[in-house]
Parts: structure tokens; sequence; C-alpha cells
């Protein structure tokens, strides 16, 4: 999950909240925050992200179509590629499924690319495997040069 625009913590706090009382979800981690600077379109304020951990049996489109609803909730608006928002909320992982339908690829297409989601990723599950890249330790020594700021509690 992201933010970089208005209180970018506090939504993120308050999406945490959302995300745990969606129907059929628990939340069972949560990493710290991290400041990182944007990804692709550049003129714009870093962002705060963290990853979270959650039990659902919501199927993976119902669990996006939620996400993308407290995105809505949050005023996200998307006015164009990479544009400064609210709140991001993508599914990275489900379980060990890989997945690839119109609006969903699961994993995460890009995740083993960007230190913002490895690294908080990692705080929580350590040992976690990525279907078809392999473990998120590693994808992250190839992340080392991206620059990651954790926020105070």
């Amino acid at each position: 999950m992201g933010s970089n625009m208005g209180e970018s913590s506090a939504q993120l706090r308050l999406a945490i909240t959302d995300i745990d009382a969606l129907p059929g979800t628990r939340l069972l981690a949560c990493s710290a925050l991290y400041r990182s600077a944007p990804v692709g379109y550049l003129d714009q304020p870093d962002f705060v992200n963290a990853v979270a951990k959650i039990n659902t049996t919501l199927a993976p489109q119902a669990l996006l179509s939620a996400l993308l609803h407290i995105e809505r909730q949050h005023g996200r608006e998307r006015m164009f590629d990479n544009a400064p928002r609210t709140l991001d909320l993508d599914v990275l992982l489900y379980d060990d499924l890989q997945l690839h339908e119109q609006g969903l690829t699961i994993p995460h297409p890009q995740m083993h690319r960007r230190a913002f989601v490895l690294l908080p990723l990692l705080e929580i599950a350590p040992d976690c495997a990525i279907p078809a890249i392999g473990l998120a330790q590693h994808a992250m020594q190839d992340c080392l040069d991206q620059v990651l700021e954790r926020m105070a509690e």
C-alpha cells in the first residue's frame, strides 16, 4: 500500500483498519511505514509505503474490488499512470497462487523489482517466496540501490 497525497501516514493507518473490517478478513501483520521516492512519474512527492498480511475468505477478484472501493473512499482518482494518489492498494500475493486475469496479476508483476515492496514484506514475512520468482530476500539483493527510509512509529 502507498500514499503520497495529504496525510499519507494517516491514510495508510486508516486503510489498514478498513482492510481488517472487510467481510471474512482478518489482519495478521503490518510492516512499519517506509518513505520512498516515486517511480515512473517523478515530479511528485515521496510515497509512504507499507505491506499488510491478511487472512481472507474473499476470492482474489473480490478482494481487489474491495481494495479499489477502499481507495475510492479515501479519495483516490486515477488521472494518469503513476499519478500522485491518496491511497494505492495492491494484491501482491495470494497464497502460492499464480493468476493473470483482466485487471489482476498475482504475484504483482513488479513487486520483485521494488524495494518499497520487498523490504516491508520481508519485515513481516522473512521467509516469503514469490511464485515463479523465488525468495523475496534474494530479489531484495537486486534492489539495494533503491533508497528507503523507515519512518518513526
